[in-house]
């Protein structure tokens, strides 16, 4: 147990993030523990504990002039790591409720950012926008649009010291530290409600149980983006709270330069590190022999795997491509988590290898029954599924599996995942009938699938994407895991889901291809793929173009808004391309003038309300003396 825990004591039901930064400033505010922020040209910015409390208070008297109070809610479109975080930090810690939103990554979709981001802002009922001058030229036409937000302030603009900032109110467990909302296509955005107290308990299981925390030693690296659940709790939150080094690398970065994941970490001396499986797969393809031989790995005790679906192939070919550097096949860290419990969920151990179990496929999609191959049966199966252990659920938690009517089920079947403990967040904000349908007395209904073994969970895919064909039950992950080991398809850029057909449903995949001019026979060769191993013929395969497929700003695929681009004739309009790419530039001048009539009646108008206020005082000086 570390100093900082026993001090601490970070299971206490009154444990809040104010209260949490200020002692570990006070014991670590000294040290040379902190966050260091790299930039894109090779510098880094480093604060220490002390320095971020210092500029989270400094910036927290800004929004308390500017007329923010405790509970009022406030946006964040920030792209710049360093900024976004103190930026939140000064939020939380003075009560006002950060609500984190991505930043507008593409130009040629620009129309449905804004649309998006209009729905978010109206549904958090946010008062005031915070953004960067990177993206203010396309996000001012914001104001005029939502009816509560009064103005959008640049954080450079916070500079110097506040006047007139009254002092902040207590914060207390019960008090919302941010709201997560959770991404979606079409449907309303559902803001989930992360009091400091269920913020407490998640990060004491994950910090305490899960990873095994010893702040003195372990050195955190992520390039996750901030205004994700796993970045912002996972690689933010969680080392804040309990004084961990932390390194961070800007996400385009490792967009545009996969490798530099793993080099950081070889760098830094690096001891945990987390990233959904597609970047597993993105960063063992782009190093290559001679980048591998510069890279020591001996260093990382924790790589975690999350957010997404893990395919077991995956995973392997990661820790064999990356084995010669020193990684340590016990390193690797299946977990499981969500928005709704504010982050974790289950974590598998820390002393072992991954483990996965291979299922009798025939079984699962019949009877929905998850029957173990052993002994070479997989090789005599028609065929078999192979699902990633994702641990147990943390201590004083718990997960079980329900059917349709709630009854919960034994071992081996399959059924929805619900979790139960202190970690559950508050429910929707200002969204009763979802957050009654979700936050059930119960627990927490996931709405995914999986099935438990001996305590140990098994995700098996989302209950709503099921491909259901001939009466028979299939998750499109499998299918697209299928798809994507076919030469000349980008790993997790394919998506399956079914169409309605003459007699029966009938299956779709649609696949990003790395070529632009992909060879005739693709579509052919991912037929027989699924075919060969599922017994699936796909009625249509669609090829498009890279960053063609619809994703969330947290980088998933959106399957049911690409099932409904292709059914409505539109497939391939809806991608996502890094900023810098320009759009269509009618697109983004269209936006460039609405943003810039928006600040001119904006600055317009504050300007005529100081006048009339300036006129009302003269006036009561004139009553006055007379």
């Amino acid at each position: 147990m570390s100093t900082l825990e026993r001090d601490l004591n970070p299971g206490d039901p009154n444990w809040t993030l104010p209260a949490a930064l200020e002692h570990v400033v006070a014991s670590r505010g000294d040290s040379n523990a902190g966050f260091t922020f790299l930039q894109a040209d090779g510098s880094e910015r480093h604060y220490s504990f002390a320095d971020i409390l210092a500029e989270v208070r400094r910036r927290g008297r800004h929004l308390l002039a500017k007329g923010l109070r405790k509970g009022d809610r406030v946006a964040l479109i920030i792209p710049d790591s360093e900024d976004f975080v103190l930026t939140f930090l000064a939020a939380a810690f003075h009560g006002i409720v950060p609500v984190p939103m991505f930043p507008p990554l593409s130009f040629g979709n620009l129309d449905g950012y804004i649309s998006a981001s209009e729905r978010t802002l109206k549904a958090a009922k946010v008062s005031l926008l915070l953004t960067s001058k990177q993206v203010q030229s396309v996000l001012w036409s914001l104001v005029d649009r939502v009816p509560q937000l009064d103005s959008l302030v640049c954080v450079e603009n916070l500079t110097g010291e506040a006047k007139d900032a009254p002092e902040p109110e207590v914060v207390g467990p019960d008090d919302l530290a941010f709201l997560q909302f959770t991404s979606g296509s079409t449907a309303a955005p559902k803001g989930v409600m992360v009091s400091n107290r269920t913020l407490g308990a998640n990060l004491h299981a994950i910090m305490i149980h899960g990873l095994k925390i010893v702040p003195e030693t372990d050195v955190a690296v992520s390039w996750l983006p901030l205004y994700h659940d796993m970045g912002l709790i996972g690689f933010m939150l969680a080392p804040l709270c309990w004084g961990v080094r932390t390194i961070y690398i800007p996400t385009l970065s490792f967009v545009k330069h996969p490798t530099t994941w793993m080099e950081t970490v070889s760098k830094y001396r690096g001891t945990i590190t987390f990233a959904p499986n597609f970047a597993f797969a993105l960063a063992a393809r782009r190093t290559n022999l001679k980048k591998l031989s510069a890279i020591d790995l001996s260093s990382l005790r924790v790589l975690g795997c999350g957010a997404e679906p893990n395919h077991p192939a995956t995973l392997r070919a990661f820790t064999d491509h990356f084995a010669p550097a020193g990684l340590k096949p016990e390193a690797l860290l299946p977990v499981y988590g969500m928005a709704e419990a504010t982050l974790a969920m289950a974590f598998s151990r820390l002393d072992e290898s991954m483990r996965t179990d291979i299922i009798d496929g025939e079984l699962y999609a019949d009877e929905a029954r998850a029957h173990a191959l052993v002994n070479g049966d997989a090789e005599k199966a028609a065929s078999s599924l192979e699902y990633v252990i994702c641990g147990r659920a943390l201590p004083e938690h718990e997960v079980v599996i329900i059917d349709e009517h709630g009854k919960r089920l034994p071992d081996r079947l399959v059924g929805e995942i619900v979790f139960r403990g202190p970690s559950v967040a508050v429910g929707y904000f200002e969204d009763p009938a979802n957050t009654e349908a979700v936050f059930t007395a119960d627990g927490l209904r996931t709405g995914d699938l999986g099935y438990l073994v001996d305590g140990e969970l098994y995700v098996t895919g989302r209950k709503k994407d099921i491909i259901i064909l001939n009466g028979r039950n299939y998750d499109p992950q499998t299918v697209e895991w299928l798809a994507a080991d076919v030469e000349g398809v980008r790993k997790g850029n394919v998506i399956a889901f079914s169409r309605p057909g003459t007699q029966t449903e009938e299956l779709v995949i649609v696949a990003e291809t790395r070529s632009d001019d992909p060879a005739p026979e693709l579509a052919q060769q991912i037929r027989e793929a699924v075919r060969q191993e599922l017994f699936l013929n796909a009625a249509d395969v669609v090829l498009v173009k890279k960053g063609s497929l619809p994703k969330t700003s947290s980088g998933k695929l959106k399957r049911s808004e690409t099932r409904r681009q292709y059914l409505d004739g539109q497939l391939g309009g809806g991608g996502v391309r890094t900023l810098g790419h320009q759009g269509p530039a009618l697109t983004v001048a269209k936006h460039l003038a609405r943003s810039m009539v928006s600040r001119v009646r904006h600055s317009v108008r504050h300007r005529a309300s100081d006048l009339l206020s300036a006129l009302r005082t003269q006036l009561d000086d004139a009553n006055r003396s007379d």
